[in-house]
């Protein structure tokens, strides 16, 4: 079977519903696939939820090389790297050192923080005119340090965030603790931090939730349980997808234009296009506890490298 839309979304994690409800504001007949039972059910479903311009840096940068190098074998490192027998990894991995030039991260960090700001503002305005009610907190980031190389690391990275239009202020631990009094049991091993008021934090699944309902009241079509297989590509133009549905029925969507939002799937998915995306998978770790005292609870977003 053979059905036509115009705009055809692959994903509908936060990007992908984020895409489709511009997409329809812009005017444009949108549907969205999702190859899981709802929205926002993968990567955005349990991540710590920071809205974090002050911390826009990319991680290629100069520090890094020697910090993956000490990483290396340990398997409580805060980023663990494992060498394989990958051609595909070891390309990101060149990649990635070219891109930890000095030149390289002081074009990619203006770019970032451009980005992020421009991001943050688009964000709240939309909470705004919306409604949106996802738990968010505006009560900025705290981010502490307990090397004191790590900290004068930092200041410096505060200091251009700054000249870039982003307030983050490099305090003392004595005013991280006024910000945060649930740090009084460490602050003997905190040498210093950095807080950013206008950065914020928030619950990025009940987000997504909520706006993919402002999408379908607009119009936009959601279609769950729908996994992409392949794009449909015609004379080197790619003109839809070809889907699987749980039953097993496989469907061609025909689109004038097709938005690809299935985190690191997409490289693979873009590749017979000639698009080579460097991008490799990542895992992260949630953990969500129960609030035993809540007076010693933190009541600002909290950040440790260590």
């Amino acid at each position: 079977m053979v059905i036509t839309v115009r705009v055809l979304v692959l994903g509908a994690g936060v990007v992908g519903v984020t895409c489709a409800w511009y997409l329809r504001s812009a005017g444009h007949e949108v549907t969205v696939v999702e190859r899981q039972h709802g929205v926002a059910r993968e990567t955005s479903f349990a991540n710590g939820g920071q809205i974090s311009v002050s911390h826009a840096e990319p991680w290629a940068n100069p520090a890094a090389p020697r910090k993956v190098l000490q990483w290396l074998g340990r398997e409580d490192a805060p980023l663990l790297f494992r060498p394989r027998l990958d051609m595909d990894q070891w390309a990101w991995g060149v990649a990635f050192l070219r891109e930890c030039l000095p030149r390289q991260t002081s074009h990619n960090t203006q770019q970032l923080v451009a980005l992020a700001l421009h991001s943050r503002a688009l964000l709240k305005q939309l909470r705004a005119d919306l409604a949106l009610d996802y738990y968010h907190v505006e009560r900025g980031i705290l981010h502490f340090y307990t090397s004191e190389a790590d900290y004068q690391v930092a200041q410096t990275s505060a200091a251009l965030m700054r000249t870039l239009g982003c307030d983050r202020r490099s305090i003392s631990a004595r005013e991280a603790l006024s910000l945060e009094p649930a740090l009084s049991s460490i602050v003997p091993r905190i040498v210093g931090a950095d807080y950013c008021a206008e950065d914020e934090s928030g619950d990025a699944h009940e987000f997504t939730v909520q706006l993919a309902q402002r999408c379908v009241q607009q119009g936009v079509k959601l279609h769950f349980n729908t996994t992409v297989n392949k794009l449909r590509i015609v004379d080197d133009r790619c003109e839809g997808a070809e889907v699987s549905q749980a039953a097993g029925a496989t469907t061609v969507l025909q689109a004038d234009a097709v938005v690809a939002c299935l985190g690191v799937q997409t490289r693979a998915m873009l590749r017979p296009l000639g698009i080579g995306l460097q991008m490799v998978p990542a895992k992260g770790y949630s953990a969500t506890f129960d609030i035993v005292e809540p007076a010693r609870a933190p009541s600002i977003s909290l950040t440790d490298d260590e």
